[in-house]
């Protein structure tokens, strides 16, 4: 996949297209990242220890892989994935700017 967990990513379409948010999961199994913000939906949750109270919960729920972008470091605009081998290692770069998008 050409996102991680951890990386500031912008929506590209979808409902909240144009939102900026950092993944807080990815399934590549799945094709499927849960980005911070993003995609929320409502649960119904019965009462339980943890949630004495129950209700209806607000949270994030997966989204495809290619509904997102990776933001640029430098621009902070969204960009495309290139890799190039630096000393032995894969890494990925912005193809806007060249520059790493690992850390």
């Amino acid at each position: 996949m050409h996102v991680k967990k951890g990386d500031k990513v912008m929506v590209i379409s979808g409902k909240d297209k144009g939102k900026q948010g950092t993944i807080l999961e990815a399934y590549p199994k799945k094709d499927r990242v849960l980005v911070e913000g993003i995609n929320l939906v409502k649960k119904h949750a019965k009462p339980s220890q943890d949630n004495p109270q129950g209700g209806i919960l607000n949270q994030e729920a997966p989204v495809h892989v290619s509904n997102v972008m990776p933001i640029d470091p430098k621009t902070g605009e969204p960009t495309r994935v290139g890799y190039e081998v630096k000393d032995g290692k894969k890494v990925r770069v912005a193809k806007k700017s060249g520059q790493s998008l690992d850390k």
